[in-house]
């Protein structure tokens, strides 16, 4: 299903039981069935702040997750809320409500931490929700965000110096925090300033070295490292009248204050304009049916007492992907050529041709679904497969010729045979009244259309099938001479040797076109596999340039707010990146050279050819690329 079912009502994702988490199967088969990307959207926040309504208004809808509290009692965890992407209609919004943050009748705070990390993990825009104003209180409530580097893994093999913010930059969701009733005047020193300008003002670092400073510079400084896109909006009370809050959700909208209206309007036309998809690195888009499977991983881990990694989950993923994309293309090559094949083919050609199209296609299909194929186990996979499904249509194609063309000659001889049985031929001249029938039967033969690939072996079986038949006509011949009779066995001879050697060189032409159709092949997959690997590095260099940026706005901010010590600790990390990226644009050809040496090296052993001519041909082709 494209679009994935329309859920009427949220449902519970992750339950949070006894301290124990688990994934609810019937949310995974809604998640499995979407194929569209997803846009996910996540909200956090103390118990009680209004969450669930600013939920509700993105699904457009006044009933749905609870406004008593975020979830039952009974059940705590995270909702799942899919819902049609009112602006990106190819895409489907994941509404993500989260058990309220810091109730002490929990009693164990460290849910609250995996809650809160496995919300980072699976959104693409994270909304933190708070009360009045953004201060230290209000920060300190966001203790979660100093634990992430703790609960969050990006690489399953950090180096030496550990893992830094720029390592989760690349896949950390935007941050907005909504601040509700707001009411505060929106001024700094008597200057109007925007709802973003009070967020970065509040995240200012507090001067000083004293312990309470340093403290509280804690989270306002992993909000600026760990999440360079920051957003901010600031909502009044939703109505004056205070016993119409506790029953949000049956209220007329004009019992609501025209304020907080027009200001939940504006925070959920963002969310639809501007809330990104959610993306894997490498730009790899995150589907229903992959967040599925990030879920299902991420909580399995925390499960065990180990910390969620990124990387493995994607390694995971990618295993499940690429297989899923191999059968999807391998399905696809075997349905087209199904549909464009009509046996037997007028010639070898003409299949190798509808082959090459049809495997095209499929390695296309391939290539848009699979990622982290470093390996090439995958596409060699598929290489494998097609090539197995491109002999067995070979062998349907030789088949119907050969029944084909044994039809045509039943239909032809049948005249030829009846004469030779009432003995028209054993009669003087009797030979060459036989010659004459049997090139009429050959000519008619070679002008009935698209006898395909056997033609010319079956008419040579024929042929052979008729050498006793000849000579006994030619020795009753009383007709001929001794001698005129040694010559026409002769020229018989001779014109048979002629047609088993047209056999032989249209043989030898056939493995010639299949030679060069397994190397069309690997060409192709190799200029594919090129293209794919060039726009992989262009994401990627997109990717560490956009964090780079981001490190040398926090390196300036840091200056202007005169904690200089701090601005030049960032520049060993700052200068870390510039020589990725500096390595990455210098190892352009050495590195996409390698993984098509890789592919070539594989494809060797699959591709059904002389391994020497096959190895030649395909280290020049890899040679083309360095």
């Amino acid at each position: 299903m494209a679009s994935g079912p329309i859920m009427l009502t949220p449902m519970c994702l992750v339950e949070n039981k006894n301290e124990q988490m688990s994934v609810n199967q019937r949310a995974l088969k809604i998640l499995y069935k979407i194929s569209q990307p997803v846009v996910v959207v996540a909200i956090v926040g103390i118990y009680r702040t209004g969450k669930s309504y600013l939920m509700n208004c993105l699904a457009r809808e006044k009933l749905g997750f609870s406004l008593g509290s975020t979830v039952q009692s009974e059940t705590k965890g995270i909702w799942m809320w899919c819902v049609p992407h009112p602006s990106k209609h190819d895409h489907t919004l994941v509404l993500l409500d989260t058990e309220g943050l810091g109730d002490v009748a929990k009693g164990d705070s460290k849910n609250d931490s995996w809650i809160f990390a496995l919300s980072v993990l699976l959104s693409s825009t994270l909304v933190y929700n708070s009360m009045s104003t953004i201060n230290n209180d209000a920060l300190e409530k966001l203790h979660y965000v100093t634990e992430l580097t703790e609960l969050i893994r990006a690489k399953s093999s950090p180096t030496r110096g550990g893992e830094d913010s720029s390592d989760f930059v690349s896949f950390f969701p935007d941050f907005i925090w909504t601040v509700r009733d707001f009411t505060l005047e929106l001024k700094l020193n008597g200057h109007p300033i925007t709802e973003d300008e009070y967020l970065e003002n509040s995240l200012k670092l507090i001067p000083g070295v004293n312990p309470k400073a340093k403290n509280s510079n804690i989270p306002r400084e992993c909000i600026r490292n760990y999440f360079p896109k920051r957003k901010c909006f600031v909502f009044d009370r939703p109505t004056k009248e205070t016993e119409l809050l506790a029953k949000l959700e049956t209220i007329l909208e004009s019992q609501l204050d025209p304020k907080f209206r027009e200001q939940s309007d504006k925070f959920c036309n963002y969310i639809f304009n501007h809330a990104k998809t959610k993306m894997l690195r490498e730009g790899v888009k995150v589907t229903g049916n992959r967040l599925r499977t990030l879920v299902v991983t991420y909580v399995d881990t925390i499960n065990k007492g180990a910390i969620p990694c990124l990387e493995n989950a994607v390694t995971t993923l990618a295993e499940l992907e690429n297989s899923a994309a191999v059968q999807k293309a391998a399905d696809h090559y075997s349905e087209q050529m199904a549909q464009r094949v009509s046996f037997p083919t007028d010639s070898l050609q003409e299949l190798l041709d509808l082959h090459a199209a049809c495997e095209r296609e499929a390695t296309a299909m391939f290539m848009e679904r699979s990622f982290k194929d470093d390996k090439r186990v995958f596409q060699t996979k598929l290489m494998e497969i097609i090539k197995n499904k491109k002999e067995s249509f070979l062998m349907q194609n030789e088949e119907a010729s050969e029944k084909y063309c044994k039809h045509v000659l039943d239909q032809l001889t049948m005249p030829l045979m009846e004469s030779f049985s009432e003995g028209t031929f054993s009669v003087s001249g009797g030979h060459k009244n036989y010659r004459r029938a049997k090139e009429r039967v050959e000519q008619r033969y070679w002008e009935v259309p698209r006898k395909g690939v056997k033609a010319t072996e079956i008419f040579q079986h024929f042929l052979q099938s008729q050498v006793s038949i000849e000579k006994s006509i030619l020795q009753a011949d009383k007709a001929l001479t001794q001698s005129e009779k040694a010559i026409a066995e002769e020229r018989s001879r001779k014109e048979e040797a002629e047609k088993e050697q047209e056999c032989l060189r249209q043989k030898y032409r056939e493995q010639q076109q299949q030679m060069e159709a397994q190397n069309r092949s690997l060409q192709e997959n190799m200029d594919q596999l090129k293209k794919k690997l060039e726009r992989e590095r262009e994401e990627a260099l997109r990717e560490l340039t956009k964090t780079l940026e981001h490190k040398l706005d926090a390196q300036e901010k840091l200056l202007e707010e005169g904690f200089r010590k701090k601005s030049d600790e960032m520049e060993a990390e700052i200068n870390r990146l510039r020589n990725v990226i500096d390595k990455t644009k210098k190892d352009k050809g050495s590195w996409i050279s390698q993984a098509l040496d890789t592919l070539a090296k594989e494809a060797t052993s699959i591709l059904c050819a002389p391994g020497v001519l096959v190895g030649k041909g395909l280290q020049a082709l890899s040679s083309l690329f360095k």
